[in-house]
């Protein structure tokens, strides 16, 4: 048998550890990276190459499989193509997204999640609540978001909201839209149970729609932002959503006391006063988003139909198994 001298004993010392200290990097590494596919899927981020930037007119919405914004398109596999971010309610316009993420726990938080046309995270916040409403303004500068802060109905009694704006200019956020100044029926109004929801947002990103409830009773409310106030127009109002042209509002309008199916979805013509329902007979609980300056979209019974906004027409499926509609509706800024 051989001897070893101290020299080889050492080498043979110093080979061990280097080898060692090898897979110790290796498995570090693979650690790593294994905790990182774990965090990317954990937030529900998007795929690499799924962006907002296919085109005026195309739809996204939430896959209820999956719980992930998806591209609709018949052509595709299962007529979608997977890989946005996990959301509970989405939005997108002007190459701005807006993704409410609901966070496990109790009690009931979530994140407000800002992205870019890439659909990568540019802002998170976390907010207390249960997501409701999404809006993202025509430009992408403006986002309003509505968490349920009690209760998770509108056709409940009991509930509660927390409508948000953030003007992404100038990161300024409103936390909570009770602080705006509310003027009712000529008069500034005052009440411990004011509560916003549904925010549309038009074009100049100054003026804004949204539905204010107070004393048992539903608003539309126009409101200013450089002002910093908003005004009562009409009752019976919920979840607004304005044309792209500024002219008409469509609407949840309450036609029955019962918890059963009580609104019917609306138009109505700011310049006239005049209203009518559309096309869709069902019990439409969701604010309704304008697809052109025709057709409405919206979800129903798990699935995203559409509706011509003049009262002709019949509902057409454009998605089932989804819900929280959007559409790109023109070029985006590079």
């Amino acid at each position: 048998m051989p001897v070893l001298t101290g020299t080889s004993t050492r080498t043979r010392v110093w080979i061990i550890v280097l080898a060692l200290l090898l897979l110790g990097g290796g498995a570090t590494a693979y650690t790593l990276r294994a905790a990182s596919g774990r965090g990317a899927a954990a937030t529900g981020t998007a795929a690499p190459g799924f962006a907002l930037d296919s085109g005026p007119g195309t739809l996204y919405a939430r896959d209820t499989a999956t719980g992930r914004v998806a591209r609709v398109d018949p052509s595709a596999p299962g007529g979608r193509v997977a890989g946005g971010p996990a959301c509970d309610r989405f939005h997108a316009a002007g190459g701005t997204a807006l993704c409410l993420q609901r966070r496990p726990g109790v009690p009931a938080r979530s994140y407000v999640i800002v992205l870019d046309r890439q659909l990568r995270e540019v802002r998170r916040m976390g907010m207390p609540g249960i997501p409701s409403r999404a809006r993202v303004s025509a430009s992408g500068n403006m986002l309003a978001w509505t968490m349920f802060a009690t209760g998770d109905s509108y056709a409940r009694s009991s509930f509660s909201t927390r409508t948000s704006i953030l003007d992404l200019r100038t990161g300024y956020l409103v936390k909570n839209m009770e602080q705006i100044p509310l003027t009712l029926d000529g008069k500034r109004y005052y009440a411990p149970d004011v509560n916003y929801w549904g925010v549309s947002f038009a074009a100049d990103d100054n003026r804004f729609y949204a539905t204010v409830s107070t004393a048992g009773r539903t608003r539309l409310v126009e409101g200013d932002m450089g002002k910093w106030s908003a005004r009562a127009l009409r009752e019976n109002v919920e979840c607004p959503s304005l044309s792209p042209d500024g002219r008409l509002i469509a609407f949840k309008k309450r036609v029955s006391d019962g918890p059963r199916e009580p609104w019917r979805l609306y138009v109505y013509e700011l310049a006239t006063g005049r209203e009518h329902p559309v096309g869709e007979r069902r019990g439409i609980d969701d604010q309704a988003l304008w697809t052109d300056g025709e057709n409405l979209a919206y979800g129903y019974g798990g699935e995203v139909w559409s509706v011509p906004a003049d009262g002709t027409g019949t509902p057409r499926l454009l998605a089932p198994a989804a819900s929280s509609p959007t559409v790109t509706t023109g070029p985006l800024p590079s």
